[in-house]
């Protein structure tokens, strides 16, 4: 090899490893080698936590790396999205996202994250819709019986929830508007005070989430008369969807679970997530946690499945807000 020729060969040789170095991912070598963080945005013990808990071996197995949960409490989960989406995009932080964040942005605009442009989606891991409930000794045996007593009486009936904009507040709202009732909510300091205010009559009728509401019948403190889902729930056969009783998309309201990463990781990576996560929320083990919990598995058919998703989530919730005169801050 003549000196020119060398000059050349290491010339574009550094060329090569100067472009790998400044690509996410590929610097320190193929991606991933070394661990994964899992960002949950609400405190450990409760629900999404312990759902990450049990994802987070199965992920590790099929992406070959340890897979670390944190959790980045705040805000109703704005903190975690700040902070995910002010991320390098190397694919070594994952954020547990989902309705939640689509209605934050919904309600709170300037917040510094935008579901649909801050984060690469990877896919919806789960869904599960709030249940119309009232206490196990009321005399309203189904929803016709308790829009009868609700028209029959204006103003007399209050529902509950854990706080305005939550998921109770924003299905009640929406029964409310979309069947013309006239009721008063009642917003108590969080959602854990939901049933003991449905039982101590400080309110008639609730709409929890559906884990909630399962393990209130289950222990014979609540009676489910309708969900919110577009089909009923196989945890509880006697309690209709409320979209097929009344036909509104807008009685619809689902509080679906998904993966982001930070805007601008590479499809590559993306792709390998999507894999990984999908083999492992298919895990026996990660599949029946959800279900006894009330909110099942529900996998996108790809990353842009999960970007329509978002989409459509953000054009109805807004149209939620608007109907129940929620002000956007």
């Amino acid at each position: 090899m003549t000196d020119a020729s060398r000059r050349r060969w290491l010339g574009s040789t550094a060329g090569l490893a100067l472009a790998a170095a400044t690509r996410p991912g590929i610097a320190q070598g193929a991606w991933p080698n070394r661990p994964v963080r899992l960002v949950v945005p609400y405190a450990a013990g409760g629900g999404p936590d312990m759902q990450a808990r049990k994802l987070a071996p199965e992920l590790a197995q099929a992406l070959g790396v340890n897979v670390i949960v944190e959790n980045k409490v705040g805000a109703g989960g704005i903190v975690a999205g700040e902070v995910v989406a002010a991320l390098p995009p190397d694919g070594y932080t994952i954020l547990i996202g989902g309705a939640t964040h689509v209605i934050n942005k919904v309600m709170q605009p300037a917040i510094k994250f935008d579901p649909i442009r801050s984060f690469e989606p990877i896919t919806q891991t789960s869904s599960s819709g709030t249940v119309l409930i009232v206490p196990s000794d009321s005399p309203y045996r189904s929803v016709q019986e308790l829009v009868a007593a609700i028209r029959a009486k204006p103003a007399a009936f209050n529902y509950g929830s854990g706080g305005v904009g939550t998921a109770a507040h924003l299905a009640g709202g929406a029964f409310c508007k979309v069947l013309g009732l006239d009721a008063v909510h009642v917003p108590f300091r969080g959602s854990v005070e939901i049933v003991p205010g449905l039982l101590g009559g400080q309110v008639q009728f609730a709409f929890p989430i559906a884990g909630t509401a399962i393990a209130g019948t289950r222990g014979g403190k609540v009676r489910a008369l309708a969900v919110t889902t577009p089909q009923q729930m196989p945890q509880l056969p006697d309690a209709p969807s409320l979209k097929e009783l009344y036909g509104s998309e807008l009685l619809v309201q689902e509080s679906w679970g998904c993966l982001w990463v930070p805007a601008g990781t590479p499809r590559a990576i993306v792709d390998r997530i999507f894999e990984a996560s999908h083999k492992a929320l298919q895990a026996p083990a990660v599949r029946e946690f959800h279900e006894q919990g009330g909110t099942p598995i529900v996998l996108s058919k790809s990353p842009e499945a999960l970007a329509e998703l978002t989409r459509a989530e953000t054009d109805k919730w807004a149209r939620i807000i608007k109907l129940i005169g929620v002000t956007p801050s």
